[in-house]
């Protein structure tokens, strides 16, 4: 359901923020690279890939500008995720009871994604999460949302929240910069992917290390507006 009239916002990102997707990701990653003939990288090499849209992954993974190949990377990632990886996933340890205060609260929550929709609600399902979000918004299979600034105007116009009373929360750049082009400010988390340095040079207006501290952060940042 669409949010209230002015009612203050919460967007969540989901890989490295809601849950830990790193087994179900990489593994997918390196079945696309073996099924491609390419080397299979050792699985830690693979985390600076967990984050930023698949569209924009697979050309450097490949080292190749060849769109039909990187097209058929994607399809063989996609091939195993649907079936295996997605749920060789793990919730992040207290974003349960963050997201449940931050509800509590009165706040409209979505989750925003440069995963594909249709598996991130599956996912968010999965963990229980889904009570507490009023939508879950991800990438097309046309490859349209992926951008994580495209998603947000696409969830600011949707869903009719005002940016400015509004706060995107992930662990990459990609969320702070998304959020940043649509006049929304930004809460960088350190359980995910990226770090301090990536999250502060995007910039976060702040960074916290556990999720116990979001409820009572998110309340402080909307309040400084």
């Amino acid at each position: 359901m669409p949010a209230k009239p002015g009612q203050a916002a919460v967007l969540f990102d989901l890989d490295g923020t809601l849950t830990d997707p790193f087994l179900g990701i990489s593994r997918s990653l390196q079945h696309a690279l073996e099924t491609l003939g390419y080397p299979v990288p050792e699985a830690n090499s693979l985390r600076a890939y967990i984050g930023p849209p698949l569209q924009a992954t697979f050309p450097k993974l490949l080292a190749s500008e060849d769109a039909a190949l990187a097209a058929e990377g994607l399809r063989l990632y996609r091939e195993r995720y649907a079936e295996i990886g997605k749920f060789e996933n793990a919730i992040i340890p207290g974003i349960a009871e963050a997201v449940s205060a931050l509800a509590a609260k009165g706040y409209f929550l979505a989750v925003a994604t440069s995963k594909l929709e249709t598996y991130s609600r599956e996912i968010v399902a999965h963990f229980g999460l889904a009570p507490f979000f009023g939508e879950i918004h991800g990438s097309q299979l046309d490859g349209s949302r992926a951008d994580k600034a495209e998603l947000i105007r696409h969830i600011v116009a949707t869903e009719g929240i005002d940016p400015k009373r509004s706060v995107m929360i992930g662990d990459r750049m990609h969320d702070v910069v998304g959020a940043a082009t649509n006049g929304m400010k930004a809460i960088g988390v350190l359980w995910g992917f990226g770090d301090r340095a990536e999250l502060a040079a995007a910039g976060a207006v702040a960074i916290v290390e556990a999720p116990g501290e979001l409820p009572a952060l998110v309340e402080e940042v909307l309040s400084n507006r």
